[in-house]
């Protein structure tokens, strides 16, 4: 059976992406604990981009999402550079340039999903949510139901 597991936040550290400028990472899935998950992903990071930092313009082999969680950030989307604050989302195809810059006066952060492209695989379908009972004591003060 598998089971649910936590990625404790004290227990990662900033990593430097040393081909960029002042990028920093924690890597939340890696493609080993994608494989342990099920899941078709290469990558998913929480980034940090310190003042004066960005991420230089490159491309990848597969699409990126990108959510911008803190700060505000200039982004090259489509040879243009735009403004992005916190709440947007960059969606990038495979093997299109693109870059982040912070455009702000502290440090800005983000979450960075890598996904595999693939024209061939099937069409993408909406996920369900299965609704059981609550286990006795977990949900104590919420509303009665099934959760």
């Amino acid at each position: 059976m598998q089971s649910t597991d936590i990625l404790w936040n004290k227990n990662l550290d900033w990593q430097l992406i040393p081909d960029h400028v002042k990028l920093y990472h924690k890597t939340l899935i890696d493609p080993r604990s994608a494989d342990a998950l099920g899941v078709a992903v290469s990558a998913i990071l929480w980034e940090r981009i310190e003042v004066g930092g960005g991420v230089l313009p490159h491309y990848h082999d597969v699409a990126e999402v990108i959510h911008f969680v803190r700060g505000r950030v200039k982004v090259l989307c489509n040879g243009e550079w735009l403004s992005c604050r916190a709440g947007d989302t960059l969606r990038v195809p495979f093997g299109v340039v693109h870059s982040v810059m912070n455009d702000d006066v502290e440090a800005t952060e983000q979450i960075s999903i890598f996904l595999p492209a693939d024209a061939g695989r099937s069409p993408n379908q909406p996920f369900a949510t299965v609704l059981v009972e609550t286990v006795s004591g977990a949900m104590d003060g919420l509303p009665s139901g099934p959760y």
